[in-house]
């Protein structure tokens, strides 16, 4: 009751001076920078010190990695209908907690089977359950203005990018993998628990707000006012019975599978093609850097254009990340490569948390986005396992990179039949 009075408190303050909901953005900005420790980018700089420590080969840890992802994945629709049930903050809570002692366990691993529950558990708090609760929260607070605050919030993302592998990199040279991965997970619990504790609240109207920080919604159609009120949306049943979820699926599932097989890879790229692991792990923040200038330019066009247009341009910069990667083979190709991937993580991380309340409303966010992202988590746990089957059996990444660009290019196509799905009117109800 004391901690809840505070926060309530610290409402009142702020809100009298500007629209809490930017604190909330804030505070899920930090959530998605803590999940670093189960994203793609942060594990790239493990694999070499893992593999040299345990004598496993690429293809069999980037094999646990997505056995695990993959298993991981299929938990998430349940932490969906949690969030729906107890709201965001308690379920972040617990996933903190949770994510913190999965990095402390996973610097104990002494072999392939340890490893591989420790990704699955890292992919499942971080990548999978942080991830959700801090872009469900959001949806609860920013309604019109969705699209550039999921641009805003989800710098936290391209500021992982451009903190934890370096910062990773620095902890292994210095105290080795293992101490690395405990001191990850101390700093996650000294981040977020204070954030969960005294800032975080599930809704604007849970304390007497509503969402944008506007003073009393515009009647200027019942259509309108529904889609963007937290009456209106799509139980998870009625969103699988639409096209249009399983093309934003699609979508989504393509850019987190071709997304991580970068991410997962990019160190043993570089190194394969020439280049120092130095290089490749600062290639991490030069993206971030790039991703930082460009996200709130994406959640912009995602307010102002249409959508499929964005999904469309998403998917052509990830198939020109993919090409680039192909060529690397000095520092200029490496940087160009950057910068492309950079803009590309831009569009990825801002779609990922604006098309499912875009299309199917806040009412049942959690199950419905939830279930969605099981299906991109699944793609996630694919993504590596080509490109570690072309480095052990071909000694080459090229050829296979190459042959993955076609698949973006597809999907493209499939989005220009995206359309608004409908719900009944009668199903429109409180």
């Amino acid at each position: 009751m004391m901690i809840e009075n505070i926060r309530n408190n610290i409402v009142s303050r702020v809100n009298g001076k500007f629209f809490y909901g930017w604190v909330i953005l804030a505070a899920a900005g930090a959530g998605i920078f803590a999940s670093g420790p189960g994203q793609s980018h942060t594990f790239s700089v493990f694999i070499g010190p893992i593999s040299r420590d345990l004598g496993i080969g690429a293809t069999a840890i980037s094999s646990a990695y997505g056995l695990a992802t993959l298993i991981a994945a299929i938990g998430l629709p349940f932490v969906g209908r949690l969030v729906d049930r107890y709201g965001a903050r308690k379920i972040m809570l617990a996933v903190v907690v949770s994510l913190g002692l999965g990095c402390i366990a996973f610097g104990f691993a002494p072999g392939i089977i340890w490893l591989a529950l420790g990704f699955g558990a890292l992919r499942f708090f971080g990548q999978g359950s942080l991830m959700l609760t801090s872009v469900n929260v959001v949806s609860h607070w920013f309604s019109r203005k969705r699209g550039f605050a999921m641009g805003m919030m989800l710098l936290g993302f391209a500021i992982s990018m451009a903190i934890h592998p370096p910062l990773s990199q620095w902890l292994i040279e210095q105290v080795g993998w293992r101490q690395a991965w405990v001191w990850l997970g101390l700093s996650t619990w000294i981040l977020m628990m204070p954030i969960v504790f005294f800032l975080l609240q599930d809704s604007p109207e849970s304390v007497g707000l509503l969402p944008d920080g506007e003073k009393n919604i515009e009647h200027d159609n019942e259509k309108t006012v529904d889609r963007h009120g937290a009456d209106f949306g799509f139980t998870l049943k009625e969103a699988l019975a639409t096209s249009t979820f399983y093309i934003v699926a699609a979508a989504l599932c393509t850019m987190s599978m071709l997304v991580t097989a970068l991410h997962f890879f990019q160190v043993s790229i570089f190194e394969h093609q020439g280049l120092t692991p130095s290089i490749a792990a600062w290639m991490f923040p030069l993206s971030a850097c790039v991703a930082v200038f460009t996200q709130p330019i994406v959640g912009k066009c995602l307010d102002k254009f249409p959508t499929p247009r964005v999904i469309t341009m998403s998917l052509g910069t990830l198939c020109a990340a993919l090409l680039s990667m192909s060529i690397v083979s000095d520092l200029f190709t490496a940087c160009l490569y950057a910068v492309i991937f950079g803009i590309n993580n831009a569009f990825n991380m801002t779609l990922f948390g604006y098309l499912w309340p875009r299309y199917f409303g806040r009412r049942h966010i959690g199950s419905v986005q939830g279930t969605g992202q099981m299906i991109g988590v699944i793609g996630a746990s694919i993504g590596p396992i080509p490109l570690g089957i072309a480095f052990d059996f071909m000694d080459d990444y090229t050829l296979t990179l190459v042959g993955l660009a076609i698949l973006p290019a597809l999907v493209g196509i499939l989005t220009q039949f995206l359309k608004e799905p409908k719900l009944a009117p009668k199903e429109i109800v409180n």
